[in-house]
């Protein structure tokens, strides 16, 4: 009987990538086979990827045999995007590398750093990245850029697309293509000439149809990380844009991102937060309608459910047991550069609220063990769950 696809590429890896790398048995498979999602896919064949060039030559082999590939950062994806029955490529520590651009503006971070971690790099420049998913402390950038994870905070302003400078990328036959770099640019112009045409023609053919770029532009006016990042069509007429943003949310499924350079964003010193209980959904709702036009920088929304879910874990208020089944919450952050425009802006708030309804009075808090307790009940709520 002839050789499988998966057996012919397990047999050409093994020229380069070393058996303990080449994972097969069924025990660590089966482990593979799930993300931070509900779904099970069991791979045929993982391996632990150490460097770009393995990861070039391994997607070329893939190509030639017609294997399908998934990436696998942290594997914290909740939709299963991490998880595979073909190969499943993980990456190993060599994947680590950064680097701060002038002033702190921007940061190089190849795919295998923890979000937290570049956030503590730009830490002593009061700077940080602009995603800030709930798992930021665990999840790592490959993930963050590839599914465009926004966050608590960032929403559609700050998220990978938005913030993104440039990357590099490389592309289901191997080729790698760093947008920042004008030599690599340009030897891409004479390798895959054909392929900037199409998009910059897409491109254009989107924005001049008028109904499917207006489409296009509200549907991406909110966080919405579902397909393609479309927005790109309407939003560049340079094919490289093009082709880097529509990369961000891609899942993997368009190339590997191998690093990306983003814009980084200002980290305000001054913070404040504030749990507010209202006595139903519809009271928050109408809440977070008032808080739309207050300086708020979050105003997360919590139903009793997610609020059941963690009222037993360790330093969640103990009024949670007692609030009726109707209840609902808001987490609410204001932020600022010094604690006199920090503490106008709780008092604007906390007026603009004054005729809303709530279970118990609020109050505002700026001490970061106390706020860091707070964001650790939103942190806590899909574990818990």
């Amino acid at each position: 009987m002839p050789p499988t696809a998966h057996e012919q590429l397990h047999r050409d890896l093994q020229a380069f990538i070393p058996a303990s790398r080449l994972i097969t048995d069924p025990l660590r498979t089966l482990a593979y086979g799930t993300d931070a999602s509900l779904y099970r896919l069991i791979p045929k064949l993982v391996v632990r990827v150490e460097s770009e060039d393995e990861m070039r030559r391994i997607l070329a082999l893939a190509h030639r045999h017609e294997t399908p590939v998934t990436f696998r950062a942290a594997g914290t994806s909740l939709s299963g995007q991490a998880i595979t029955d073909s190969v499943l490529l993980q990456l190993g520590d060599g994947w680590r590398n950064w680097r701060i651009g002038e002033h702190a503006t921007t940061i190089s971070l190849q795919p295998g750093i923890v979000g937290g971690h570049a956030n503590r790099y730009l830490a002593p420049y009061q700077r940080k990245i602009g995603p800030d998913p709930a798992s930021i402390n665990t999840c790592q950038i490959g993930g963050i850029a590839a599914n465009n994870a926004s966050g608590m905070c960032c929403g559609t302003a700050q998220n990978s697309y938005q913030t993104l400078k440039s990357m590099r990328v490389m592309l289901a036959d191997g080729t790698v293509l760093d947008t920042g770099d004008s030599a690599s640019r340009e030897a891409f112009e004479g390798s895959h000439g054909d392929l900037l045409a199409q998009l910059a023609e897409l491109g254009r053919r989107t924005r001049t149809d008028a109904a499917l770029a207006g489409r296009i532009r509200d549907k991406f006016k909110i966080k919405n990380t579902c397909g393609y990042s479309l927005n790109a069509l309407v939003d560049y007429k340079d094919p490289f844009e093009i082709l880097q943003h529509l990369m961000i949310g891609s899942e993997g499924t368009l190339g590997f991102i191998a690093e990306i350079t983003y814009h980084t964003v200002e980290e305000h010193t001054h913070k404040a937060t504030a749990l507010m209980i209202f006595p139903d959904i519809q009271t928050a709702c109408e809440a977070v309608a008032v808080l739309k036009s207050q300086p708020v920088a979050a105003v997360e929304l919590m139903d009793r459910a997610s609020l059941r879910s963690v009222e037993n874990k360790a330093g969640m208020p103990s009024y949670f047991k007692e609030l009726p089944e109707t209840a609902a919450a808001l987490l609410v952050e204001t932020r600022a550069l010094d604690s006199t425009t920090l503490n106008a802006q709780v008092e604007t708030i906390a007026a603009a609220l004054a005729a809303t309804p709530t279970l118990l009075p609020f109050q505002f808090t700026g001490r970061p063990e106390e706020f860091t307790q707070l964001w650790a009940i939103r942190q806590g709520l899909f574990p818990s769950v």
